[in-house]
């Protein structure tokens, strides 16, 4: 619950500061996000596991501005990406992981869908030089 309260404080002060005052947190260059499990093209049912795998840096909990660090967001079915200066929104498509955790059960209607990995720093805000995995499809049966 301490992680929850500090995310939202942190991304609250972050929506009260002008926008000069928010710059991106630098990535390692060696740093690579990609998924565990599924992989690209599995067939799973309609709840499964998602496992986030991340070389290179190290997770830490949103609010916690270590160097060289960050915490997953999960894009369902996103086409069109955000914009990489403001910290991610929080929407049914963009899955905030702020306590620093690396798997979830995700429950998807049937059909195919995309997912991707993206990593934000300790404001929610994607690094300079984003941090992304590649982008697979699985289809919910």
């Amino acid at each position: 619950m301490r992680n929850v309260v500090i995310a939202l404080l942190t991304l609250f002060s972050v929506c009260l500061m002008p926008t000069s005052a928010v710059s991106a947190t630098p990535s390692s260059p060696k740093a690579k996000l990609y998924f565990v499990a599924p992989s690209d093209g599995e067939i799973v049912p309609e709840t499964f596991k998602v496992v986030f795998g991340l070389k290179g840096m190290t997770i830490a909990p949103a609010g916690d501005n270590q160097p060289n660090s960050g915490h997953h967001h999960l894009l369902i079915n996103v086409d069109s990406l955000v914009d990489f200066s403001l910290p991610l929104p929080a929407t049914d498509n963009i899955r905030h992981f702020g306590g620093g955790q690396t798997e979830t059960l995700l429950t998807l209607p049937k059909g195919k869908h995309t997912l991707q990995l993206l990593l934000g720093d300790h404001l929610h805000i994607p690094h300079d030089k984003p941090v992304m995995s590649e982008k697979i499809t699985i289809t919910v049966r």
